[in-house]
């Protein structure tokens, strides 16, 4: 693919589906300059190994898919970074959550939350994954995964105005014909 073709595709990508993406990321992440960093390195990662796709909205699934496996590898990274400075060194990583606007409580709240369970919490209801599938792509255990959604559940459920007791979701209901 020519340089300008992969302009164009990129170009096109960010015009459909950025929005999207940008607020996928920031689900994950729990910044606004986080989830452009995310988005922007998933967009490039996507179309250097995947030249020949041509639908906008196969791409933008694949570029989901990297931003996960970026992210998720990103917390995996810094996890074995904190086990691995030196004592010296602070032990309190800078967190975003003063990046967070003031006046969105919800964002507040999944920015409050520990990054594994926020992901946990966007896989689980931004993309609907299954507790399985989450625990693979998180390498964990179902158990693990659980424990995360529920604490992100039970942080969250006073910000949302549910019960952390509620069902998780409501079952779907057949309206009866008039």
């Amino acid at each position: 693919m020519r340089q300008a073709d992969i302009a164009q595709v990129v170009a096109d990508v960010y015009r459909e589906a950025g929005s999207r993406l940008a607020a996928y990321g920031y689900v994950l992440t729990g910044s606004h300059h986080g989830a452009e960093e995310l988005v922007q390195a998933a967009v490039v990662k996507t179309l250097v190994k995947r030249r020949r796709l041509d639908d906008h909205r196969a791409i933008e699934g694949y570029v989901r898919a990297t931003m996960r496996t970026l992210h998720i590898d990103g917390i995996r990274r810094d996890a074995t970074w904190r086990r691995l400075i030196p004592k010296v060194a602070s032990s309190d990583p800078h967190e975003h959550a003063d990046d967070v606007e003031d006046h969105d409580e919800i964002s507040r709240a999944l920015a409050a939350l520990p990054p594994r369970v926020r992901t946990a919490v966007a896989l689980r209801f931004y993309d609907d994954l299954t507790v399985a599938d989450i625990a693979i792509a998180m390498h964990l255990s179902d158990g693990t995964v659980k424990k995360y959604l529920a604490e992100g559940r039970q942080r969250l459920a006073p910000v949302l105005g549910v019960s952390d007791e509620d069902p998780e979701r409501m079952p779907v209901v057949e309206r009866s014909k008039p």
